[in-house]
């Protein structure tokens, strides 16, 4: 005897197809939701990412005078600190870079203040410390300090700046124990 298929054609959607439709509203609703804009902010003021970026620049360009200061204190320490002063003056453009691209505004007047309204330090004086090994070890110091501040800040901040301040911080780190060596 010959099998036959059932005469009857079951109702309602396959499963391939309820199982294809689920997907396609799990991906469209994966990409309606977005991370919050960087530029949005609650009171008319620079957004907490703004802010951050601000006092990064800042906290570089206050790190970039130091390291000028001791090369101009300490000439044998120049072909050492020149490459490391370069780095930490690219930092301060990237952070100033980022924050034109996200419509900020230029990193003028407003930016430091609004970073020193976020508790950063303005420049140090042009106080250098009396030996090279001294000026040494209180780069080095600046430079932990300020990778752990950025470490913090990650917390705080959306995506591509966090990238950016953990990138900076290795880099602080990095500086910190490239300072260090030879000197213990």
């Amino acid at each position: 005897m010959p099998f036959t298929l059932p005469s009857r054609t079951p109702s309602g959607p396959r499963r391939r197809t309820l199982l294809a439709s689920a997907a396609g509203a799990f991906a469209l609703a994966g990409c309606s939701t977005s991370e919050p804009s960087t530029t949005e902010t609650s009171g008319g003021g620079p957004s907490a990412a703004d802010r951050a970026r601000a006092r990064a620049a800042l906290d570089s360009r206050a790190l970039a005078e130091r390291y000028a200061a001791v090369i101009t204190a300490y000439p044998s320490l120049a072909e050492r600190l020149r490459p490391l002063r370069a780095e930490v003056v690219r930092h301060t453009a990237a952070f100033d870079s980022g924050s034109r691209a996200s419509g900020s505004p230029s990193p003028s007047a407003s930016a430091s203040e609004s970073a020193v309204a976020a508790g950063a330090t303005p420049a140090p004086s042009a106080t250098v410390p009396a030996t090279e090994k001294d000026a040494l070890k209180e780069l080095a110091s600046a430079e932990r300090t300020l990778a752990d501040q950025r470490t913090k800040a990650l917390l705080d901040v959306p995506g591509e700046l966090a990238r950016l301040l953990a990138s900076v911080a290795a880099a602080g780190a990095a500086h910190a124990y490239l300072l260090t060596e030879g000197t213990k």
